[in-house]
């Protein structure tokens, strides 16, 4: 593998860097908030007009599919380009298609192919902002502080997801789909605008011979051989792939089991008590920073994440369900937050944006692929085994109980066991628990002076 170096130069304050970052992230924060808007109005609107589950959720396929496809791309363009740049470009097009969807929605010719090409075009602009703005923040704050920057960007994510259904919710009968597309155009403005009024420090690539003459397409690998060529790093994108399979499960299989033995309206009542449990689990993290040992920090975190989940399936109690579904989620930011600030601390800065894309690509296939898995093993395999008559009735139905939504308990069971066995592994696996000991910080990432 050949060696590169980065320098940053033109280096901000600490102060200077930590103000421009705020102003960033409020831009980025009103802008998420904005395109939840959006989100939940073209998702609530193509369910009202074709009544179809599965177009609904084709929608979300396309608003992943690019994270797969595109991110390895966008991570060689953001390693060669100004980052501010991309992150303007990337709204700036968002901010494009927001403004057609509304001009259909406007005149009555909006229609369900309209929202996938847009779903399509948003995702790609994010596959390019996304690692564009997480490169940045190393240029910006300090690296004892990279895991209150993780919070606050996980702060944002939660307040777009806990407040936009809200608002849109509200809304959406008064002024309509237009009106709260028009909302979503004038915060993609103002985060554009932030963006043209602040300046990241410049990095200084100084690249071997060798890195230079290799192909485009060479450069789009580079990103997986970087990682594949520190086994440290590679156990932590294998945890963070089993990881985020098992949160592909809950995210697709948490409304059916609610809606088991309950009404929509206690579905809502869930969702937004465990939406709080992720933004306080976003507070707690923008101002703690994490533990200082931060494998630890993933490690036990996602021993406390699958205690929780293996909480979700014991009892079809809503409230038990809401509790653990809580805990679950103020745990997230904690584990997610320290990962990446690891990835920040040891990834040189030229090389930030093909890992963060690789990163990204991957763990949306855990993702996707247990969105695939989680319909026919909850109705195939697992509901079956817990219905009246069934294989379990007589073992595990009488701990847990038989009948409609049982199935996914025991599902969530298991995966609750499947994520405290990962967090053992982790532990017991020295390249991983010793990550960071055994990899040096790489040369770049920001200090204080």
């Amino acid at each position: 593998m050949t060696s590169e170096t980065v320098v940053v130069s033109e280096r901000q304050s600490t102060s200077a860097g930590l103000r421009t970052f705020n102003l960033v992230w409020l831009g980025q924060m009103v802008s998420i908030i904005g395109s939840g808007l959006t989100a939940f109005a073209l998702g609530t609107w193509i369910y009202l007009e074709t009544g179809s589950a599965t177009l609904f959720a084709a929608s979300l396929l396309f608003a992943r599919l690019p994270m797969i496809l595109v991110a390895p791309l966008a991570g060689v363009i953001v390693d060669r380009s100004d980052r501010r740049r991309i992150m303007i470009v990337s709204d700036t097009g968002s901010a494009v298609v927001t403004v057609a969807m509304m001009g259909l929605a406007a005149t009555g010719r909006l229609a369900v192919w309209h929202v996938y090409v847009a779903q399509l075009i948003y995702a790609t602009c994010g596959a390019f902002q996304s690692p564009a703005y997480l490169a940045a923040v190393t240029t910006l704050v300090p690296k004892e502080q990279y895991g209150n920057a993780s919070g606050m960007m996980d702060l944002a994510g939660a307040l777009g997801e806990v407040i936009a259904p809200v608002i849109a919710g509200a809304l959406l009968n008064w002024i309509k789909l237009p009106g709260l597309v028009m909302i979503d155009v004038a915060t993609y403005l103002f985060a554009v605008g932030v963006l043209c009024f602040v300046r990241f420090p410049r990095v200084t690539q100084e690249v071997e011979e060798e890195t230079q003459e290799e192909s485009f397409w060479q450069q789009i690998a580079y990103g997986w051989r970087y990682v594949a060529g520190r086994s440290g790093l590679m156990a932590l994108l294998g945890f963070f792939f089993g990881l985020n399979f098992v949160v592909g499960f809950i995210g697709a299989l948490t409304s059916p089991l609610v809606l088991s033995i309950a009404t929509p309206a206690a579905l809502g009542v869930v969702a937004s008590v465990s939406g709080f449990g992720l933004l306080l689990g976003s507070v707690v993290m923008s101002v703690w920073g994490g533990p200082k040992r931060r494998t630890y920090g993933i490690i036990l975190g996602a021993l406390v994440m699958g205690l929780f989940l293996a909480l979700m399936g014991v009892q079809p109690r809503v409230w038990v369900i809401t509790v653990a579904a809580f805990g679950l989620l103020c745990v997230v930011p904690i584990v997610r937050g320290s990962g990446q600030a690891i990835l920040q601390s040891k990834v040189p800065l030229n090389v930030q944006g093909r890992v963060f894309a690789i990163v990204q690509a991957v763990v949306t296939v855990a993702s996707l692929v247990a969105i695939g898995l989680s319909g026919p093993l909850a109705d195939g395999v697992f509901g079956p085994m817990l219905a009246e008559g069934g294989m379990l009735a007589d073992s595990v139905g009488r701990l847990i109980g038989i009948g409609e939504g049982r199935g996914i308990g025991l599902m969530f069971i298991g995966l609750g066991g499947l994520m405290v066995l990962l967090s053992a592994l982790g532990y017991l696996y020295p390249r991983f628990r010793n990550l960071e000991d055994s990899l040096p910080d790489a040369p770049g990432s920001r200090m204080d002076k």
